[in-house]
Protein backbone atom coordinates (compact mmCIF):
# COMPACT_ATOMS: atom_id res chain seq x y z
CA UNK A 1 0.00 0.00 0.00
CA UNK A 2 1.18 3.32 -0.81
CA UNK A 3 2.85 5.40 2.04
CA UNK A 4 1.56 8.47 0.54
CA UNK A 5 -0.96 9.52 2.91
CA UNK A 6 0.30 8.33 6.21
CA UNK A 7 3.55 10.46 5.35
CA UNK A 8 1.03 13.51 4.71
CA UNK A 9 -1.23 13.25 7.69
CA UNK A 10 2.06 13.02 9.41
CA UNK A 11 3.20 16.06 8.11
CA UNK A 12 -0.23 17.96 7.97
CA UNK A 13 -0.42 17.26 11.73
CA UNK A 14 3.19 18.82 12.01
CA UNK A 15 2.27 21.78 10.06
CA UNK A 16 -0.70 22.37 12.18
CA UNK A 17 1.52 22.52 15.46
CA UNK A 18 3.72 24.82 13.37
CA UNK A 19 2.08 28.24 14.43
CA UNK A 20 2.96 31.13 12.94
CA UNK A 21 5.10 32.11 10.29
CA UNK A 22 8.04 32.38 11.99
CA UNK A 23 8.41 28.81 11.33
CA UNK A 24 7.94 27.93 7.91
CA UNK A 25 11.18 27.75 7.14
CA UNK A 26 11.22 24.07 9.18
CA UNK A 27 7.53 23.44 7.80
CA UNK A 28 9.30 23.65 4.14
CA UNK A 29 12.01 20.95 5.57
CA UNK A 30 9.96 18.66 6.26
CA UNK A 31 7.86 19.11 3.31
CA UNK A 32 10.65 18.92 0.66
CA UNK A 33 12.10 15.89 2.48
CA UNK A 34 8.61 14.44 2.10
CA UNK A 35 8.00 15.32 -1.34
CA UNK A 36 11.51 13.15 -2.13
CA UNK A 37 9.76 10.19 -0.11
CA UNK A 38 7.03 10.42 -2.39
CA UNK A 39 8.88 10.50 -5.73
CA UNK A 40 10.88 7.38 -4.39
CA UNK A 41 8.19 5.21 -3.21
CA UNK A 42 6.33 5.83 -6.59
CA UNK A 43 2.99 7.14 -5.02
CA UNK A 44 2.50 9.90 -8.09
CA UNK A 45 -1.12 9.66 -8.43
CA UNK A 46 -1.25 11.63 -11.69
CA UNK A 47 -4.80 10.78 -13.00
CA UNK A 48 -3.54 11.15 -16.54
CA UNK A 49 -2.08 8.10 -16.67
CA UNK A 50 -4.07 5.64 -18.17
CA UNK A 51 -3.84 2.79 -16.02
CA UNK A 52 -5.11 5.15 -12.61
CA UNK A 53 -7.54 7.00 -14.82
CA UNK A 54 -9.56 3.44 -15.85
CA UNK A 55 -8.68 2.40 -11.95
CA UNK A 56 -10.62 6.14 -10.76
CA UNK A 57 -13.59 5.34 -13.03
CA UNK A 58 -14.10 2.21 -11.71
CA UNK A 59 -14.44 3.34 -8.48
CA UNK A 60 -15.64 6.62 -8.84
CA UNK A 61 -18.80 5.03 -10.97
CA UNK A 62 -20.16 3.87 -7.82
CA UNK A 63 -20.45 7.33 -6.28
CA UNK A 64 -21.89 8.59 -8.77
CA UNK A 65 -18.85 10.94 -9.68
CA UNK A 66 -18.35 11.74 -12.97
CA UNK A 67 -14.29 11.83 -14.74
CA UNK A 68 -13.33 13.71 -17.61
CA UNK A 69 -13.69 10.30 -19.73
CA UNK A 70 -17.45 9.95 -18.76
CA UNK A 71 -18.87 13.21 -19.82
CA UNK A 72 -18.66 13.59 -23.88
CA UNK A 73 -19.48 17.62 -22.96
CA UNK A 74 -16.34 18.86 -21.84
CA UNK A 75 -15.52 20.92 -25.05
CA UNK A 76 -14.36 24.30 -23.33
CA UNK A 77 -16.53 27.29 -23.77
CA UNK A 78 -15.40 29.96 -26.46
CA UNK A 79 -12.89 27.37 -28.27
CA UNK A 80 -15.06 27.60 -31.28
CA UNK A 81 -13.81 31.24 -31.78
CA UNK A 82 -10.15 30.72 -31.65
CA UNK A 83 -7.90 29.52 -34.18
CA UNK A 84 -6.62 26.20 -33.77
CA UNK A 85 -3.11 26.36 -34.66
CA UNK A 86 -2.34 23.70 -31.91
CA UNK A 87 -3.86 20.21 -31.08
CA UNK A 88 -3.89 17.56 -28.23
CA UNK A 89 -0.87 15.72 -30.90
CA UNK A 90 1.33 19.21 -30.43
CA UNK A 91 4.28 18.29 -29.35
CA UNK A 92 5.38 20.75 -25.78
CA UNK A 93 8.42 21.44 -27.01
CA UNK A 94 7.42 23.34 -30.38
CA UNK A 95 5.18 25.31 -28.10
CA UNK A 96 7.85 26.27 -25.84
CA UNK A 97 10.03 27.11 -29.23
CA UNK A 98 7.24 28.87 -30.63
CA UNK A 99 8.49 32.52 -31.72
CA UNK A 100 5.38 33.76 -30.52
CA UNK A 101 6.27 33.10 -27.31
CA UNK A 102 10.00 33.93 -27.28
CA UNK A 103 11.30 34.78 -24.14
CA UNK A 104 8.81 33.17 -22.04
CA UNK A 105 7.44 29.97 -23.63
CA UNK A 106 9.48 27.65 -21.42
CA UNK A 107 7.02 29.22 -18.58
CA UNK A 108 4.05 28.48 -20.15
CA UNK A 109 4.99 24.38 -18.88
CA UNK A 110 6.24 24.12 -15.24
CA UNK A 111 10.46 25.34 -15.71
CA UNK A 112 12.74 22.58 -14.29
CA UNK A 113 10.67 19.90 -14.90
CA UNK A 114 12.06 17.21 -17.63
CA UNK A 115 10.02 17.51 -20.32
CA UNK A 116 10.45 14.78 -23.06
CA UNK A 117 11.00 15.68 -26.42
CA UNK A 118 7.90 13.77 -28.32
CA UNK A 119 5.47 14.64 -25.04
CA UNK A 120 2.17 15.92 -26.91
CA UNK A 121 -0.22 18.27 -25.12
CA UNK A 122 -2.60 15.37 -24.61
CA UNK A 123 0.09 13.97 -21.97
CA UNK A 124 0.98 17.09 -19.92
CA UNK A 125 -0.59 15.84 -16.79
CA UNK A 126 2.45 13.16 -16.69
CA UNK A 127 4.63 15.89 -15.48
CA UNK A 128 2.46 17.58 -12.93
CA UNK A 129 2.45 15.65 -9.72
CA UNK A 130 -0.15 15.27 -7.11
CA UNK A 131 -2.78 16.43 -9.79
CA UNK A 132 -5.64 14.89 -10.44
CA UNK A 133 -8.47 15.67 -13.84
CA UNK A 134 -5.80 17.54 -15.80
CA UNK A 135 -8.21 17.96 -19.24
CA UNK A 136 -6.09 18.14 -22.10
CA UNK A 137 -8.96 20.01 -23.72
CA UNK A 138 -8.31 22.79 -21.33
CA UNK A 139 -4.03 22.88 -22.27
CA UNK A 140 -4.85 23.08 -25.88
CA UNK A 141 -7.59 25.81 -25.34
CA UNK A 142 -4.93 27.78 -23.60
CA UNK A 143 -2.28 27.36 -25.57
CA UNK A 144 -4.17 28.37 -28.16
CA UNK A 145 -5.89 31.54 -27.15
CA UNK A 146 -2.18 32.66 -25.86
CA UNK A 147 -1.02 32.33 -29.72
CA UNK A 148 -4.19 34.02 -30.38
CA UNK A 149 -3.52 36.89 -28.09
CA UNK A 150 -0.34 37.39 -29.12
CA UNK A 151 -1.33 37.37 -32.89
CA UNK A 152 -3.73 40.42 -32.52
CA UNK A 153 -0.55 41.87 -31.07
CA UNK A 154 -1.64 41.53 -27.33
CA UNK A 155 1.11 41.11 -24.43
CA UNK A 156 -0.07 38.34 -22.40
CA UNK A 157 3.12 38.27 -20.61
CA UNK A 158 5.07 40.67 -18.26
CA UNK A 159 8.14 40.35 -16.07
CA UNK A 160 8.17 41.39 -12.77
CA UNK A 161 11.79 42.02 -11.93
CA UNK A 162 14.38 44.19 -14.08
CA UNK A 163 16.85 42.82 -15.88
CA UNK A 164 19.81 44.07 -13.55
CA UNK A 165 17.70 42.02 -10.49
CA UNK A 166 17.52 39.05 -12.90
CA UNK A 167 21.38 39.46 -13.58
CA UNK A 168 22.15 39.26 -9.92
CA UNK A 169 19.79 36.50 -9.21
CA UNK A 170 19.35 34.31 -11.68
CA UNK A 171 16.40 32.20 -10.53
CA UNK A 172 14.05 35.05 -10.70
CA UNK A 173 14.73 34.47 -14.80
CA UNK A 174 11.67 31.89 -14.32
CA UNK A 175 9.01 34.28 -13.11
CA UNK A 176 6.04 36.34 -14.13
CA UNK A 177 2.87 37.14 -14.76
CA UNK A 178 0.67 35.80 -17.51
CA UNK A 179 -2.26 38.10 -18.22
CA UNK A 180 -5.65 37.07 -19.28
CA UNK A 181 -7.34 40.47 -20.48
CA UNK A 182 -11.28 41.11 -19.25
CA UNK A 183 -13.06 43.99 -19.94
CA UNK A 184 -10.93 47.62 -19.71
CA UNK A 185 -11.14 49.01 -16.18
CA UNK A 186 -12.27 45.96 -14.13
CA UNK A 187 -10.93 44.56 -11.05
CA UNK A 188 -8.25 41.78 -10.86
CA UNK A 189 -7.79 38.40 -9.53
CA UNK A 190 -4.09 36.99 -9.57
CA UNK A 191 -4.01 32.89 -9.31
CA UNK A 192 -1.16 31.19 -7.50
CA UNK A 193 -0.47 27.49 -8.84
CA UNK A 194 0.46 24.90 -6.57
CA UNK A 195 3.16 22.13 -6.69
CA UNK A 196 4.59 22.23 -3.49
CA UNK A 197 6.79 24.94 -3.48
CA UNK A 198 9.04 22.59 -5.85
CA UNK A 199 7.19 23.33 -8.93
CA UNK A 200 4.53 25.40 -10.57
CA UNK A 201 1.36 23.83 -11.96
CA UNK A 202 -0.18 26.46 -13.86
CA UNK A 203 -1.13 24.11 -16.77
CA UNK A 204 -4.16 22.83 -14.43
CA UNK A 205 -3.93 25.11 -11.28
CA UNK A 206 -3.75 28.77 -12.57
CA UNK A 207 -4.39 29.34 -16.48
CA UNK A 208 -7.77 27.53 -17.01
CA UNK A 209 -9.21 29.43 -13.66
CA UNK A 210 -7.13 32.79 -15.21
CA UNK A 211 -8.71 32.39 -18.39
CA UNK A 212 -12.25 30.96 -16.64
CA UNK A 213 -12.59 34.76 -14.53
CA UNK A 214 -11.77 36.48 -17.72
CA UNK A 215 -14.43 35.01 -19.69
CA UNK A 216 -16.80 36.77 -16.85
CA UNK A 217 -15.11 40.35 -17.63
CA UNK A 218 -12.25 40.38 -14.67
CA UNK A 219 -8.54 40.79 -15.11
CA UNK A 220 -6.60 37.99 -14.51
CA UNK A 221 -3.20 37.24 -13.65
CA UNK A 222 -0.86 33.86 -13.63
CA UNK A 223 1.80 34.28 -11.83
CA UNK A 224 4.88 31.97 -12.18
CA UNK A 225 7.22 31.87 -9.11
CA UNK A 226 10.33 30.62 -7.76
CA UNK A 227 9.74 27.30 -6.32
CA UNK A 228 10.20 27.53 -2.25
CA UNK A 229 7.70 29.19 0.18
CA UNK A 230 9.91 32.25 1.30
CA UNK A 231 10.92 33.07 -2.20
CA UNK A 232 7.39 32.72 -3.63
CA UNK A 233 6.03 34.90 -1.07
CA UNK A 234 8.86 37.67 -2.36
CA UNK A 235 7.00 36.84 -5.89
CA UNK A 236 3.91 37.22 -4.69
CA UNK A 237 4.17 40.46 -3.00
CA UNK A 238 6.60 41.88 -6.20
CA UNK A 239 3.58 40.97 -8.56
CA UNK A 240 1.02 42.96 -6.38
CA UNK A 241 3.48 45.59 -6.68
CA UNK A 242 3.88 45.56 -9.98
CA UNK A 243 0.18 45.16 -10.87
CA UNK A 244 0.06 48.63 -8.82
CA UNK A 245 2.30 50.19 -10.34
CA UNK A 246 1.46 49.49 -13.96
CA UNK A 247 -2.73 49.60 -13.12
CA UNK A 248 -3.27 52.53 -15.95
CA UNK A 249 -1.54 50.25 -18.68
CA UNK A 250 -2.48 47.27 -17.59
CA UNK A 251 -5.87 48.63 -17.32
CA UNK A 252 -7.39 47.48 -14.06
CA UNK A 253 -9.46 48.50 -11.17
CA UNK A 254 -7.35 47.64 -8.37
CA UNK A 255 -9.49 47.83 -5.63
CA UNK A 256 -10.92 45.01 -3.92
CA UNK A 257 -8.71 42.42 -6.27
CA UNK A 258 -8.69 38.86 -4.67
CA UNK A 259 -6.08 36.72 -4.27
CA UNK A 260 -6.68 32.83 -5.75
CA UNK A 261 -4.35 29.37 -4.80
CA UNK A 262 -4.31 25.66 -5.05
CA UNK A 263 -2.53 23.66 -2.89
CA UNK A 264 1.24 25.50 -1.97
CA UNK A 265 -0.55 28.19 -4.19
CA UNK A 266 -3.54 28.65 -1.73
CA UNK A 267 -0.93 28.97 0.96
CA UNK A 268 0.41 31.94 -0.85
CA UNK A 269 -2.61 33.44 -1.10
CA UNK A 270 -3.42 32.96 2.62
CA UNK A 271 -0.11 34.54 4.19
CA UNK A 272 -0.46 37.39 2.24
CA UNK A 273 -3.54 37.99 2.65
CA UNK A 274 -2.75 38.17 6.11
CA UNK A 275 0.84 39.17 6.21
CA UNK A 276 0.09 41.78 4.00
CA UNK A 277 3.16 42.82 0.68
CA UNK A 278 5.35 44.79 3.53
CA UNK A 279 6.27 41.34 5.13
CA UNK A 280 7.63 39.94 1.99
CA UNK A 281 9.89 43.25 0.66
CA UNK A 282 7.42 45.34 -0.68
CA UNK A 283 6.06 48.57 0.24
CA UNK A 284 2.64 47.93 1.96
CA UNK A 285 -0.25 48.04 -0.59
CA UNK A 286 -3.99 47.25 -0.32
CA UNK A 287 -4.87 43.54 1.34
CA UNK A 288 -6.62 41.87 -1.26
CA UNK A 289 -10.65 41.77 -0.90
CA UNK A 290 -11.33 38.29 -0.81
CA UNK A 291 -8.73 35.09 -0.57
CA UNK A 292 -9.95 31.81 -2.85
CA UNK A 293 -8.12 29.21 -1.47
CA UNK A 294 -8.40 24.96 -2.97
CA UNK A 295 -7.50 22.18 -1.15
CA UNK A 296 -4.69 23.24 1.26
CA UNK A 297 -4.34 22.27 4.86
CA UNK A 298 -3.37 25.54 6.20
CA UNK A 299 -5.22 26.10 10.18
CA UNK A 300 -3.39 29.11 11.15
CA UNK A 301 -5.86 32.12 12.01
CA UNK A 302 -5.09 35.34 13.13
CA UNK A 303 -7.93 37.18 12.90
CA UNK A 304 -6.99 39.99 10.29
CA UNK A 305 -8.02 37.41 7.71
CA UNK A 306 -9.95 38.52 4.21
CA UNK A 307 -13.34 37.17 3.35
CA UNK A 308 -12.25 33.65 2.86
CA UNK A 309 -13.46 30.61 -0.22
CA UNK A 310 -12.47 27.51 0.33
CA UNK A 311 -13.19 24.23 -1.28
CA UNK A 312 -11.69 20.51 -0.62
CA UNK A 313 -12.58 16.96 -1.68
CA UNK A 314 -13.21 14.18 1.11
CA UNK A 315 -10.42 12.11 0.13
CA UNK A 316 -7.93 14.28 -0.60
CA UNK A 317 -4.80 12.63 1.21
CA UNK A 318 -3.07 15.59 1.24
CA UNK A 319 -5.32 18.12 2.64
CA UNK A 320 -7.71 17.28 5.44
CA UNK A 321 -11.17 18.68 4.60
CA UNK A 322 -11.80 18.67 8.40
CA UNK A 323 -8.70 20.85 8.93
CA UNK A 324 -9.84 23.29 6.14
CA UNK A 325 -13.69 23.57 7.70
CA UNK A 326 -12.06 24.37 11.37
CA UNK A 327 -10.23 27.00 10.10
CA UNK A 328 -13.24 28.14 7.60
CA UNK A 329 -15.28 28.28 10.88
CA UNK A 330 -12.45 30.57 13.10
CA UNK A 331 -12.78 32.92 10.65
CA UNK A 332 -16.65 32.68 10.37
CA UNK A 333 -16.33 33.21 14.14
CA UNK A 334 -14.14 36.45 14.48
CA UNK A 335 -16.82 38.15 12.07
CA UNK A 336 -15.27 37.86 8.90
CA UNK A 337 -17.36 36.56 5.74
CA UNK A 338 -16.01 33.00 4.75
CA UNK A 339 -17.29 30.05 3.23
CA UNK A 340 -16.57 26.28 2.43
CA UNK A 341 -17.50 23.76 -0.01
CA UNK A 342 -16.82 20.23 0.88
CA UNK A 343 -17.07 17.60 -1.94
CA UNK A 344 -17.62 13.73 -1.83
CA UNK A 345 -15.34 11.27 -2.98
CA UNK A 346 -12.96 13.77 -4.71
CA UNK A 347 -8.94 13.95 -4.23
CA UNK A 348 -6.76 16.38 -4.44
CA UNK A 349 -5.49 19.16 -7.01
CA UNK A 350 -8.80 18.47 -8.83
CA UNK A 351 -8.50 21.95 -10.47
CA UNK A 352 -11.56 23.14 -11.95
CA UNK A 353 -12.90 19.88 -11.71
CA UNK A 354 -14.16 19.25 -15.06
CA UNK A 355 -16.44 16.48 -15.23
CA UNK A 356 -16.56 15.78 -11.56
CA UNK A 357 -19.07 16.84 -8.80
CA UNK A 358 -16.82 19.86 -8.65
CA UNK A 359 -17.32 21.45 -11.69
CA UNK A 360 -19.00 25.02 -11.74
CA UNK A 361 -16.94 25.92 -8.47
CA UNK A 362 -15.41 28.75 -9.95
CA UNK A 363 -19.03 30.59 -10.38
CA UNK A 364 -19.14 30.25 -7.02
CA UNK A 365 -15.93 31.68 -6.06
CA UNK A 366 -16.24 34.53 -8.31
CA UNK A 367 -20.11 35.33 -6.44
CA UNK A 368 -18.12 35.19 -2.93
CA UNK A 369 -15.61 37.66 -4.57
CA UNK A 370 -18.07 40.47 -5.99
CA UNK A 371 -19.78 39.98 -2.76
CA UNK A 372 -17.02 41.65 -0.63
CA UNK A 373 -16.75 44.47 -3.72
CA UNK A 374 -17.64 47.99 -2.71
Amino acid sequence: MCMMKQLWDWLQEKIERGGSMQNRKYRMVLAIFLIFIVLLTGCDRNMTDEQTVNERQDAVKESGTKTIADNEETTDAGEDNLEMSYTADAKVWDIINDPAFEGYGRLIFPAGKTIDKSMTLSEVGRILTWYNYVNPDRTVEIVNYMKNKVEAGEQIFYDIYTDEEKAADPAKENTGLFFFRGNPGEKFAIVNAGGGFVYVAAMHDSFPHALEISKKGYNAFALIYRPGAETALEDLARAIAFIYEHADELEVDSEDYSLWGGSAGARMATWLGSYGTAAFGEVEYPRPGAVIMQYTGLSEVYGNEPPTYANVGTIDGIASYRTMERRINKIKANGTDAEIEILDDLPHGFGLGDGTIAEGWIDHAVRFWENQMD
